[in-house]
């Protein structure tokens, strides 16, 4: 707890930045909730100062460093051994492949059958164990001494022996060779000194190049937390735009349906007036496809004549109205005279009726 009451807000808030990222597991603690518990943070930075990177507590990870140190050591030999019995069982098995191809010296005939029968009989007396642990009887009634029997000579093993590490020795830098080849294959055609050099160097290179891969995994270890809280936030960001694209609907929806009406109805009526004049257009098309300008022009004359007679008559009724009232004092003589006007009065009918009809003819 005290390094935390030591620490300024923001180297504090930076440090529980590292604790919440690195030595807890992924949690979605953010700048302000920090803030917002001030003890859940000075929990957090104590909780700090008792764990090391990977969460554990210093306690439990020096024991677990002292366990993997031991599991290293036992590792180390267990490979020691391994290695040395494949590659002795691999000098068995390429001579005898080469007893079929080539021929061999009575020597090599000599090591190899002498190791073989080394190793068989040292593998079947493991198999049996000592006498005093087994509880059943051994295996074809054999016993360690009846195995003991099968041993090459004293001389043959010491000279064996001898020998041994060389042929080890010489399969081993093949395989180093190998190795190397195929880590670097441009070392396939170099010499076999410049190899050795090569090879020397070839686990320091192999274990700069794992502790790069280490590296880059926890590198991707931090990138993946990272996408976890951007992708966190990201949906919640995205809820909150859902929720704002709604209420702007809820709110504008009919403010915005009702102009949307209004438009409508106006394109409606101009769509309506543009096909009345279409309409129209089309009639006067019609019309003036019917009629040709000679009709027309002779329609024009009967027009005038007419009008010219309505006017005639016009003057011919005022006339006869000043006669009226001049006798309207008179009997049967008015009467005369009133059947006269009436008479003439239907005539002027007539020929209006006669002239309002030719001018709808002529549109």
């Amino acid at each position: 707890m005290a390094s935390g009451d030591f620490c300024s807000p923001g180297e504090g808030m930076e440090i529980l930045q590292q604790v919440c990222s690195k030595q807890l597991p992924p949690c979605n603690l953010s700048e302000v909730d920090l803030l917002q518990n001030p003890y859940f943070s000075k929990l957090l930075l104590g909780l700090s100062q008792h764990m090391d990177e990977s969460g554990l507590s210093l306690t439990l990870a020096k024991e677990q460093a002292q366990a993997w140190k031991e599991v290293r050591l036992h590792k180390t030999t267990w490979l020691r051994s391994e290695i040395l019995q494949r590659v002795i069982q691999e000098l068995l098995v390429d001579y005898y492949v080469k007893t079929q191809d080539t021929n061999l010296t009575s020597e090599d005939k000599k090591f190899h059958e002498t190791l073989e029968q080394r190793l068989l009989v040292t593998e079947l007396t493991r198999l049996l164990g000592p006498s005093q642990e087994r509880e059943m009887p051994p295996l074809l009634g054999l016993e360690k001494a009846d195995l003991l029997e099968l041993m090459p000579s004293s001389e043959d093993f010491v000279w064996m022996r001898a020998r041994l590490p060389l042929d080890v020795e010489e399969q081993l830098k093949k395989k180093c060779f190998t190795l190397l080849c195929y880590h670097d294959p441009n070392s396939d055609s170099d010499s076999e000194t410049l190899k050795a050099a090569k090879v020397w160097k070839l686990a320091e290179v192999l274990v700069d190049e794992k502790q790069q891969c280490q590296d880059a995994k926890s590198q991707q270890k931090e990138q993946m937390v990272l996408l976890e809280k951007k992708s966190a936030t990201y949906s919640q960001v995205l809820l909150r735009c859902l929720a704002l694209l709604q209420r702007l609907l809820q709110e504008h929806r009919l403010k915005t349906q009702s102009e949307l009406d209004r438009i409508n109805a106006q394109y409606l009526e101009i769509k309506c007036s543009a096909m009345i004049l279409k309409l129209r257009m089309e009639e006067l098309k019609i019309l003036s496809d019917a009629y040709t300008a000679e009709k027309v022009e002779v329609h024009r004359l009967i027009r005038d004549r007419l009008e010219g007679a309505i006017r005639l008559q016009e003057q011919d009724m005022e006339k006869s109205r000043q006669v009226l009232s001049t006798y309207e004092v008179l009997g049967e003589e008015f009467d005369r005279l009133v059947k006269e006007y009436t008479q003439l009065k239907q005539a002027a009918e007539n020929k209006r009726w006669a002239l309002r009809e030719f001018n709808k003819a002529c549109r």
